[in-house]
């Protein structure tokens, strides 16, 4: 087999480059170890940045988001019995986020796709990238009894954390940055309508919680808990009543509760690679970072990479501009460290690191204040929420 580009892994990050280069005429097939089923059972993000709702539109696959998606203009950080909205619109010249579940970003890429007749295998077995740092990448694999060499000009990996694409980088040539948070989020998904229509980000003295949603009947909700914690020790009436011990009285009184459909505990942590090329190899979301889902960014930035990519692809074989390849990393990086900074901001200012009040409590409680009752403090959060500008390679 040949292609132009090579995609390792279906999620939504490859899924997208795949369908924005296909639109280009730019050939590329994805290679995927999961079912198709698998890939659309996982339960993700849900919030768009602006950016990344526009990427989807150039995409093509938009129409569903725009009917189906909740377009939010601001959310409320909740603190020392205060409820503060941040007006998203207001604060940024009319930029807000779009609530629209992953799985069905998801499911509406894997339908273009097909739409399309792009090729896509999935339960590859044993994906291998070899020859990377030639001019004659390519894959092999093993699918349906068949042992597959897909050659190729570039590959991008767009595997997640655990996949091979960065693991097939010789250690020596990469640097990891790793922070880990010492708890988790307890998540809830249910099929109740939310307690709010935007999400409310709350610090409270016996932890961090957020109510969110995936559509007007569906909620999403999380605790801070302990590393330690398992979930089958939590039951869907012990997770309800600690919520609404974690969320102002008003507000708590409005929560619908039912019985949970998804229940799961995420550690927190932040993780860089640098560079996130090697060779002909390209490393996009996950692959090459994690951010702690406080304020939303993770698929949000798999998204910017793969803008970047795209359009690297684009000059590439429509304008035989190889001399910016090797930009790709330094522009993602610039704008991943700060989504990372903001991810660990909205993390260490509202998340209880002690059991007792100390020194770090009250500096936080002084930020909230601080930020929330400044314009430009405001503002900082807004534009960062919304999603920063995408960096040019240029």
């Amino acid at each position: 087999m040949k292609t132009q580009v090579a995609i390792i892994g279906a999620g939504p990050s490859g899924l997208l480059l795949g369908q924005l280069l296909h639109r280009q005429g730019i050939d590329n097939v994805i290679v995927e170890r999961r079912s198709g089923e698998y890939v659309l059972s996982r339960i993700r993000a849900g919030v768009l940045e602006q950016g990344m709702v526009d990427l989807l539109r150039e995409a093509g696959v938009d129409q569903r988001m725009d009917e189906e998606g909740l377009p939010h203009e601001g959310f409320e950080l909740v603190f020392d019995n205060r409820r503060v909205r941040v007006a998203l619109d207001e604060l940024t010249g009319g930029s807000k986020v779009m609530v629209y579940g992953q799985t069905e970003v998801t499911r509406d890429l894997m339908e273009a796709r097909a739409a399309a007749g792009a090729t896509t295998l999935y339960e590859a077995e044993n994906v291998q990238p070899h020859d990377l740092d030639s001019d004659s990448p390519y894959l092999t694999f093993e699918h349906n009894g068949e042992t597959i060499r897909l050659e190729c000009d570039y590959i991008a990996g767009c595997d997640g954390y655990h996949g091979v694409s960065r693991q097939s980088i010789p250690q020596e040539r990469i640097k990891e940055f790793e922070k880990v948070y010492p708890f988790g989020w307890l998540g809830v998904l249910s099929d109740t309508p939310p307690v709010s229509d935007e999400l409310i980000y709350a610090s409270h003295e016996r932890g961090f919680s957020l109510c969110s949603m995936r559509s007007a009947t569906r909620s999403r909700y999380y605790l801070q808990v302990p590393l330690d914690e398992k979930v089958e020790d939590w039951s869907d009436e012990r997770f309800w009543e600690e919520l609404k011990r974690r969320l102002p009285d008003d507000v708590a009184a409005k929560l619908v509760t039912g019985p949970s459909i998804e229940k799961s505990i995420a550690p927190l942590r932040s993780y860089v690679v640098e560079p996130m090329q090697y060779g002909r190899l390209f490393l996009v979301g996950d692959a090459a970072h994690i951010v702690p889902p406080t304020g939303a960014k993770g698929l949000n930035l798999a998204a910017s990479d793969v803008n970047t990519l795209y359009r690297l692809m684009v000059k590439v074989y429509q304008e035989g501009r190889t001399d910016l390849i090797e930009r790709y990393s330094q522009t993602c990086l610039k704008r991943i460290w700060k989504a990372e900074r903001f991810s660990w901001w909205m993390t260490s200012m509202l998340h209880n690191f002690s059991d007792e009040e100390d020194f770090n409590s009250r500096m936080q409680l002084a930020e909230l204040d601080y930020v929330t009752s400044s314009k430009a403090g405001m503002t900082t959060i807004a534009e960062n929420y919304v999603g920063l500008p995408y960096e040019s390679l240029e």
